[in-house]
């Protein structure tokens, strides 16, 4: 098998099947729950690091007036496919800003560790504060730098247009800093030919512990086991969560 970047330069066309065991509506249902129940009861939505829209498909169903918000151009573009009825932005998490604010900001698929290191991670929660309306509320997973298992992984199959692809994650923290790695593998095999990728996207490295002195300013705090499908309080070992930060005035 010989590597390749082939598989890098398009990326976008892989993600759905990278992401096809997710479960996006229990997510999004799950999420619209903790709204209902912490919420101002808007329907003005923000989702960061949107991806190719899945998430927002099913927030629009449920009666959401949903926007996007990506750094990767090609993402949007299957986005604005999937959800003609969403306005998608391109843009930074840790720079954006709306003309209008809103009642609801996600960020799903931890991908609040995109920002990278505790500054920019600072400077997102700070503009996600200032784009909400009174009482809104700002959801998203995180795991925690102190629990994170270097020997763990993720993985999964699928078929796609006559080839076989094999998706692999995994954690990597080296126990010490700001800095964590999420490993990605993928291997695209045919009849006639093997091809596969890998990286590693550089991730902020945050307790459960900081990151909620960084939030404490501006929001109070509900940290919620990592489960989509019942409320209930983290239970202080698990190394992933559902943070639920309402909007302080």
């Amino acid at each position: 098998m010989q590597a390749t970047n082939a598989l890098y330069t398009d990326l976008s066309g892989y993600y759905d099947l990278m992401c096809c065991d997710i479960n996006y509506l229990q997510q999004s249902q799950g999420i619209i729950r903790l709204q209902q129940l912490f919420g101002n009861a808007g329907l003005q939505h923000l989702d960061l690091a949107c991806g190719t829209g899945p998430h927002i498909r099913h927030f629009i169903d449920a009666g959401f007036q949903s926007q996007g918000l990506d750094l990767n151009q090609p993402m949007l573009t299957l986005a604005r496919a999937r959800c003609p009825e969403a306005k998608f932005l391109l843009g930074d998490m840790c720079r954006f800003e709306l003309a209008q604010p809103v009642d609801l900001i996600t960020c799903f698929l931890y991908s609040i560790h995109y920002t990278g290191t505790l500054e920019l991670l600072a400077d997102c929660i700070a503009r996600v504060y200032q784009a909400l309306t009174p009482g809104g509320v700002f959801c998203f997973n995180a795991v925690d730098k102190t629990k994170i298992c270097n020997l763990s992984a993720v993985s999964h199959s699928t078929y796609y247009q006559n080839a076989r692809f094999d998706f692999a994650s995994a954690w990597y923290y080296s126990g010490s800093g700001e800095q964590q790695a999420l490993k990605l593998k993928i291997s695209k095999i045919t009849k006639l030919e093997q091809e596969y990728w890998q990286d590693e996207h550089p991730m902020v490295a945050v307790s459960f512990t900081e990151l909620a002195e960084l939030l404490a300013p501006y929001f109070d705090i509900q940290i919620l086991a990592h489960d989509y499908q019942r409320i209930q309080a983290w239970d202080q070992h698990a190394g992933n969560a559902l943070f639920v930060c309402i909007k302080r005035d």
